[in-house]
């Protein structure tokens, strides 16, 4: 069974894009995933376009379900080493992250 927590616990930003209109033209579909404190499961729906967004607590483990590429950075504001995961690709479950990026330029 799979439990997945509040997103507004996990990042700062990802309200707005909650927000937003399942048909926004800047939002890919699918879910973006990670480990958080305590070994908790989160994730996040319809992720902006090309916004760095950073994430708000300890982060690990990132799964790009969504159609498009995505990165994870080591430092917050994408900044620092890069890694980029395909669609469906995830990270080592101890990599830790910052901030992602949807369809890094």
């Amino acid at each position: 069974m799979r439990l997945f927590r509040p997103i507004t616990l996990g990042l700062t930003g990802f309200a707005l894009a909650v927000t937003l209109p399942a048909s926004a033209a800047h939002a890919a579909g699918g879910e973006f995933g990670w480990v958080g404190p305590g070994g908790k499961p989160y994730y996040v729906r319809n992720l902006p376009d090309k916004k760095c967004l950073d994430m708000r607590q300890v982060s690990r483990g990132a799964r790009n379900g969504t159609k498009q590429p995505l990165s994870v950075y080591a430092g917050k504001h994408c900044k620092g080493a890069a890694t980029r995961l395909a669609p469906g690709a995830s990270a080592p479950s101890g990599k830790r992250f910052a901030s992602v990026v949807l369809n890094p330029s």
